[in-house]
């Protein structure tokens, strides 16, 4: 498939490559909507094997960022960058003020955050180049790393999940198998072990793995392949994408999988599976949205409080989708999919009165 038979099969508006041979940049930015506001997403770096998965991985997030703003309800549209290569290694002033020129060609169709491989300082420094990043550290007026806000939407998301399977919102004393304890994964291991949770946790990355190990030394750590086949009451992806599939999905021993990992499904047909196994799924796009409400706040003027208020809405949103799901026989994903897009498609229309000045994308 080329470039262009890739972008027009899901709807993108734009996609933007940067390149800098100095500094070994390598970036692709993704649009795929601006229907409800700038495309707002954040920067992922990442040792792509090709060219060719970085471009799918962009296109994939972008797309699901669109959804992700659409459910929650933010004037907000889909983006999402990445870069090829290594972050251990390749990161440089001369890449990060690059990049920076390239979303500020943008003129604000498109705003940065951090992501997988990128922090709040590399965010400071894009910003030296464009205001168009949001994320930066507090010190300078930000809101900071969005990775434990991600997971405060993530443990409110499961809350609606219990009181939609069992009628409480208390957590304490259920089974959680977290899978991945990066920066998002540690953060929601520290709240739900305070919630009075028992976590079972599994990474590929042994650092990781002996940190959590040494902040919770009650936390059971198993093999990331041994993990599926755990008995919990909620499995929880939190790396990266793809981790439910047809093979995967057959192992699981849970009641209900909610988890801070985008594209968490290899393709729509396991929402299905997962529907058929009598799996409850709590869509990866609705219940992982802390992080993009807690960066999106700074547009506006950053206030911690305010953000925490917005963040716990995803325990409305995601006991609205479970219950329309269930009246409507669907899967949770599917129904997510629909009501988001429902209200894109809604909003968009609005183009046709114009306003006075400039339309806000």
């Amino acid at each position: 498939m080329g470039v262009f038979d890739a972008i027009g099969s899901r709807g993108h508006e734009e996609l933007v490559f940067g390149y800098d041979p100095a500094s070994g940049l390598k970036s692709i930015i993704a649009i795929h909507s601006t229907a409800l506001g700038p495309a707002l997403g954040g920067t992922r770096f990442f040792p792509y094997g090709t060219e060719a998965e970085a471009l799918e991985d962009v296109l994939r997030l972008s797309q699901g960022m669109t959804l992700k703003a659409a459910a929650a309800g933010l004037d907000l549209g889909g983006g999402k960058a990445v870069l090829i290569g290594d972050p251990r290694k390749g990161k440089s002033e001369r890449l990060w003020r690059a990049y920076g020129r390239v979303v500020d060609s943008l003129q604000g169709r498109y705003i940065t955050a951090e992501d997988v491989g990128t922090d709040a300082q590399d965010m400071d420094m894009i910003r030296r180049e464009t205001r168009w990043v949001v994320g930066v550290p507090v010190e300078e007026g930000g809101s900071g790393d969005p990775s434990p806000k991600t997971a405060l939407g993530i443990r409110a998301a499961m809350r609606a999940v219990s009181r939609f399977l069992w009628e409480t919102d208390e957590l304490s004393g259920r089974t959680i198998a977290v899978m991945g304890v990066g920066k998002v994964g540690t953060a929601l291991v520290d709240l739900l072990t305070e919630a009075g949770c028992k976590c079972i946790v599994a990474d590929t990355f042994p650092p990781a793995l002996k940190t959590i190990a040494a902040k919770h030394p009650e936390v059971e750590v198993v093999g990331v392949d041994e993990l599926y086949g755990v008995e919990c009451d909620i499995f929880s992806p939190n790396s990266l994408g793809g981790a439910l599939n047809e093979q995967t999905v057959g192992r699981l021993r849970c009641s209900a999988v909610c988890g801070a990992a985008n594209n968490q499904l290899a393709t729509d047909e396991d929402a299905k599976r997962l529907l058929g196994r009598g799996i409850l799924y709590a869509p990866d796009f609705v219940v992982n949205a802390g992080g993009l409400i807690n960066v999106s706040e700074e547009i506006r003027g950053y206030n911690e409080q305010k953000a925490n208020a917005h963040i716990e809405r995803v325990y409305d949103n995601t006991l609205q989708v479970l219950h329309t799901a269930h009246e409507q026989g669907m899967s949770p994903h599917h129904t997510a999919v629909e009501l988001a897009m429902e209200r894109v498609q809604k909003i968009a229309n609005l183009r046709l009165f114009r306003r006075s000045g400039e339309d806000r994308a």
